[in-house]
């Protein structure tokens, strides 16, 4: 191995089982009778006894699920038996010699033995096939249909993946660090783990809550804890015997361009603020969303079996990966303390792992705000695509000036825009990039709702983060919601500039929809609007975010489901629904929107930080999470940025292509995403120019107007109007 295995941050101890000889016995006859073991596949043998006994999924069972019945247990185990068969027959028959076609045969064969309704009708051909309709036969039965939908699509997910390990080796292409997060999430299993916790401690997450954000960061948090924790076990046994691209270490050291010794210890660094980000969410958001909800006593001992129940399997799958032969990094040992053992000696461990981590959890919360920054070294952003700007844009400008007036902008008491505000900012220059091609009409619409995004993302700092009001911020979004109906009518009357503004934008821009449409753009809004109270949350803790959390939040606060949303209803029913949540789609939409965010935090990271005391932003971020100096982290945004735009343009001449190939999509839809593909040009272009073009990021106009606020992202910015609007 290259590298020491880094000191890793355990919080909760380890607990075993007491059914585990049973479980090794029965999983080991169940293994046999569904031919996994001595029974080679197409003249390639899989597992041997040995090979089985001395991975010992049995014991990783037993320490992650260490409260559950003896029949439960064999159950959960012999998942995993199958789960860990499935990825090395992957291996061995369609990755050391890749073969794309006969690896998605397989995979699309799978899909027909784990129906979320009625009876499996297939029959099994091979062992893969044969365990997974056992499995799926003896597990879903006990559940409800939600949970049913939620564990099919996340052994979909894990299966499906696969392919893109495969696409990556057949590419001999690594990927990068924001896209290697989210693919592993998929590929790595995790969250059907989580699914399978449900299971285990007999109490299912009720389904109104399994989408929400606490929910879904506990889910991701924990998956990436664990992935990661995997990539440095598995290192040697992936990269070097396998020829693996598809390990977290690898990623690190290619990308920062340092040793692996030094990418392993970043690898953990991350893990750590993961498990971080787990407990503060624990504690933090998952109370407050039980008490908003009015959540009954059986659905908060739900969520909080839940919660300890994705406790147990992180301590226990790291015990495992200590004592298991599948990974000789562990040593094979029979505990991380390499010593005596014991609940003694086990919290002696946690103690010190507590206390060695705080630095980094304290820096976390302890940064001084309104610092002077120094001289800046701007990166140079390259988007390369040619900007073109809609030739109605002197008058659309002076439409936005109208507008706001008319949503009584300027007369909000106390005031946060004037009509000097609104002309400075020049929001319709944005829009004029984005949607180069629009009619007069439609370039208003675009402008407006920027301008009603932007002066929301100012307003909610200055009137509610100030004094540290979350539940006023709240209850403002409560009547936001009630403006967007299906009807167009508002619920409320509305009494200020964002319920009116919102009011005349929802009415203008629903009317041709249908209300499917209708529905997805009112989700869009609100992912939007309740991010601002995720910053607000943030500003008032003093807490920087997460580098993945952030990621992920800043396309949020950046309005990018209402740019996905309008731009998916200009193409109109051309394009199955299905194909946008796709691989390839997902990695267009999500490359674009966080080249956009970087670009935006690289060019207003004096302004945020030396002027409005501000905690989000990539810069700040990067230097928070690697504890290093401020032009390192320039460097490293700005390398981010050069690989989601490299990974942005790989789709288009890569992904799209093949994905069309791969599903038989039309020449109709084929001719729709390629225009989304351009039009996500044309706004990425038109981004970078409004960037450039307006003084607001100019140290000079910063020192005049401060302690102006910010306007730090871009809500709307979208470029296929036209369709939507008639």
């Amino acid at each position: 191995m290259s590298f020491r295995l880094p000191e890793f941050y355990l919080s909760y101890p380890a607990r075993l089982n007491p059914n585990l000889q049973r479980a090794r016995e029965h999983s080991k006859a169940w293994a046999r009778n569904m031919e996994m073991i001595d029974v080679p596949q197409q003249g390639k043998e899989i597992w041997s006894e040995a090979d089985l006994d001395r991975d010992d999924y049995a014991l990783l069972c037993a320490y992650t699920h260490p409260d559950c019945d003896g029949d439960e247990l064999d159950l959960v185990t012999d998942w995993y038996v199958w789960v860990f068969y499935f990825d090395d027959h992957f291996v061995e028959l369609y990755k050391r010699d890749p073969d794309l076609t006969a690896a998605r045969e397989h995979l699309d064969r799978l899909r027909a033995f784990m129906p979320v309704e009625g009876p499996i009708t297939e029959q099994a051909t091979n062992p893969v096939e044969a365990g997974l309709a056992d499995l799926w036969r003896r597990t879903v039965p006990s559940m409800s249909a939600d949970w049913r939908r939620r564990f099919a699509d996340s052994t979909k997910a894990l299966l499906d993946e696969s392919l893109w390990e495969l696409h990556n080796i057949s590419e001999n292409r690594l990927s990068n660090p924001i896209e290697y997060i989210e693919m592993r999430r998929k590929v790595g299993g995790a969250p059907w783990s989580a699914n399978l916790v449900e299971h285990a401690v007999g109490m299912e997450v009720p389904a109104e809550l399994a989408a929400t954000r606490p929910l879904k960061v506990l889910r991701d948090t924990f998956s990436d804890a664990v992935h990661l924790r995997n990539d440095l076990f598995s290192y040697e046994r992936e990269v070097t015997d396998e020829g693996e691209l598809s390990n977290g270490v690898l990623v690190f050291e290619r990308f920062l361009g340092c040793d692996s010794q030094e990418a392993a210890e970043t690898v953990n660094d991350l893990l750590t603020s993961r498990m971080h980000q787990f407990e503060h969410t624990a504690l933090t958001e998952v109370p407050k969303l039980l008490d908003e909800r009015g959540v009954d006593p059986a659905g908060r001992m739900a969520v909080l079996g839940y919660a300890k129940g994705l406790q147990d399997w992180q301590s226990g799958g790291h015990e495992w990966h200590m004592a298991s032969g599948r990974y000789p990094e562990g040593g094979g040992s029979s505990s991380v303390l390499g010593g005596p053992t014991g609940l003694g000696t086990a919290g002696a461990y946690i103690a010190k792992s507590l206390i060695s981590t705080a630095p980094q959890r304290l820096r976390s919360f302890t940064r001084v705000p309104f610092q002077p920054v120094g001289p800046i070294q701007r990166p140079e952003l390259e988007v390369p695509f040619e900007l073109r700007l809609c030739p109605h844009l002197d008058v659309s400008r002076e439409h936005a000036v109208d507008w706001s007036r008319e949503m009584g902008m300027f007369a909000d008491a106390p005031p946060v825009w004037d009509e000097a505000a609104v002309r400075f900012n020049d929001l319709p220059l944005c829009a004029a990039g984005l949607d180069p091609d629009a009619s007069l009409e439609e370039l208003d619409l675009a402008s407006h709702w920027l301008v009603w995004g932007t002066y929301g993302d100012d307003l909610y700092p200055q009137r509610y983060g100030h004094v540290r009001d979350v539940a006023g911020a709240k209850a403002q979004n409560e009547r936001l919601k009630q403006v967007m109906t299906d009807t167009g009518v508002p619920g409320i009357v509305p009494v200020n500039m964002m319920e009116r503004g919102l009011a005349d934008l929802w009415r203008r821009t629903t009317a041709p929809m249908n209300a499917r449409e209708r529905q997805s753009l009112r989700r869009a809004v609100e992912v939007m609007i309740d991010s601002w109270v995720w910053e607000l949350d943030n500003q008032a803790l003093n807490h920087v975010p997460d580098p993945v959390d952030y990621v992920e939040m800043r396309r949020a606060t950046f309005g990018s489901d209402m740019t996905i949303s309008l731009a998916r209803f200009s193409h109109g029913d051309v394009v199955p629904p299905e194909l946008y949540e796709t691989r390839a789609v997902q990695n267009l939409e999500n490359s674009a929107i966080d080249c956009a965010t970087m670009l935006n935090d690289v060019f207003s990271y004096r302004k945020e930080i030396e002027f409005e005391g501000e905690v989000h932003n990539a810069v700040l971020v990067v230097q928070n999470f690697l504890d290093c100096d401020q032009d390192r982290a320039f460097e490293i945004v700005h390398e981010l940025f050069n690989a989601r735009m490299e990974q942005f343009r790989h789709v288009i001449d890569v992904e799209l292509p093949a994905l069309y190939q791969e599903r038989d999509v039309t020449p109709e839809a084929q001719e729709a995403l390629n225009q989304h593909a351009e039009e996500l040009k044309d706004w990425l272009a038109g981004i970078l120019n409004w960037h450039e073009q307006v003084a607001r990021y100019r140290d000079s106009e910063l020192r005049h107007n401060a302690p102006m606020s910010g306007i730090r992202s871009l809500y709307a910015p979208f470029t296929p109007w036209d369709p939507v609007l008639g």
